[in-house]
């Protein structure tokens, strides 16, 4: 499986339940990226991709759906430890929003152990974020 995570600069995904930020362009990124492949997502981030009026047919949505994806699909995770999944993770790809939220939620994989490669970076524009960076790790 392809990770797809949000992260503020200190690896933060959320705060006190909530995601820290959303962005409309990082959405139309993200499934630009897995087009010619399926997108999981659980039903907390479908309503991040609903306002945006994507149809769930468009969209894997399963609440274990890191469970579910198969080698080459994608999972975007806001709410859920990945840690616990990292032998079946071909590739990560996170996506820094390049500031500091309070977060009490963290990406709980050490990309730093020598088990991962940043291989990719790309800055774009976001809607609500001036720069968002793209960082692509493999194995």
């Amino acid at each position: 499986m392809i990770l797809m995570v949000a992260v503020d600069d200190n690896n933060g995904m959320m705060f006190n339940k909530r995601r820290q930020s959303q962005d409309r362009v990082l959405r139309e990124h993200i499934l630009s990226l897995s087009s010619q492949s399926r997108l999981w997502i659980n039903h907390y981030t479908e309503k991040q991709f609903a306002q945006d009026g994507i149809s769930a047919e468009h969209l894997n949505v399963d609440d274990a759906f890191l469970n579910e994806a198969a080698p080459g699909e994608y999972c975007f995770v806001e709410d859920v430890s990945v840690a616990p999944y990292e032998k079946w993770v071909e590739k990560i790809i996170l996506f820094k929003w390049n500031r500091k939220y309070p977060g009490d939620f963290h990406f709980d994989i050490d990309l730093s152990s020598g088990a991962w490669k940043l291989t990719s970076t790309e800055d774009f524009p976001g809607s609500s974020h001036e720069k968002i960076t793209m960082e692509v790790y493999e194995r």
